[in-house]
């Protein structure tokens, strides 16, 4: 009872309340700094685009090839062909080495965003049970905007709208202003022990919406997209050269950029947030949004 005692004692300080168009403090004019369309956030697209651009690239390479072929002779074909399947092996093996830590990066961001949904179900319900140690009227104002604030945060999983989501963002924004002036205005009428913990319950719930979207934010680097297109574009181009014969080419052609595709497709897909497949349900918020009292 120490430590809460001191901790009442002390002047309340107002935590930093995330805003739409604040990053890392200073004001963005617009959202473009917040927001950039990429075309991995349409898994779907992205994997027609990956599928097409590395089947063009395999047969670009074997029509290189052709290109090439009548002025060589066979014996330095042979040697030009075993030189390059060395280099055709070591390049798709570094690929698949890229393709594996860009999953294991997109599934570490995923549970990350599962675990903070849980993080924020937690801290909700938690003060929703420290509000009945402030006053009756402070008790049953901050239950109510937790409500709505539980429900702005289903709504925040489930939306898929971006001019929807923004809406989200502001209501969220302005009910986190709303929670604090209550407790804080309670904290400072009775700055009791007792008090400092719904205080400290509610900073918990500002910031668990904070880690939340910043690990929504939290997405694989363009530049590291660009690293494994590039690097499959080559894969496809020197496949395509170093083919043997003509038949059934246009089948063969296929296979590798089908695959490549599909890893691409899942890593876009975990690594989306709102328009892929897989996305993170809230369901630790909505059951705690259907065990609270209906008042």
């Amino acid at each position: 009872m120490e430590n809460l005692g001191s901790v009442a004692g002390q002047a309340i300080e107002e935590p930093r309340l995330w805003q739409p168009g604040r990053v890392c403090g200073r004001w963005a004019e617009t959202d473009s700094e917040l927001k950039m369309i990429r075309l991995t956030d349409y898994p779907l697209i992205f994997f027609i685009v990956c599928l097409l651009a590395l089947w063009f690239s395999t047969r670009m390479g074997a029509y290189l090839h052709r290109k090439r072929l009548g002025r060589e002779d066979a014996a330095r074909e042979t040697s030009e062909r075993e030189e390059l399947g060395m280099v055709l092996g070591a390049a798709l093996t570094l690929l698949g080495l890229i393709i594996g830590f860009s999953f294991s990066m997109a599934v570490s961001r995923y549970d990350q965003r599962k675990n903070y949904e849980e993080e924020e179900a937690n801290a909700i319900g938690t003060e929703y049970l420290r509000a009945s140690l402030l006053p009756a009227a402070d008790a049953a104002k901050v239950r109510a905007l937790l409500k709505s604030y539980l429900d702005q945060r289903v709504l925040f999983y489930t939306t898929r709208d971006t001019p929807r989501v923004e809406q989200i963002d502001a209501e969220t924004a302005k009910l986190q202003n709303d929670l604090w002036s209550a407790v804080q205005s309670a904290g400072t009428a009775q700055p009791t022990p007792v008090a400092a913990l719904a205080i400290s319950g509610m900073n918990d719930v500002i910031n668990s919406q904070g880690y939340t979207q910043a690990a929504w934010w939290n997405r694989i680097p363009t530049a590291a997209w660009c690293l494994m297109l590039g690097i499959a574009i080559c894969c496809n181009l020197l496949l395509g050269y170093n083919a043997q014969s003509e038949g059934a080419k246009i089948r063969r052609f296929v296979i590798l950029p089908l695959i490549v595709a599909i890893s691409f497709f899942m890593i876009a897909d975990l690594d989306a947030t709102r328009s892929g497949v897989i996305r993170v349900s809230p369901r630790n918020l909505i059951s705690l949004s259907n065990s609270l009292p209906t008042e």
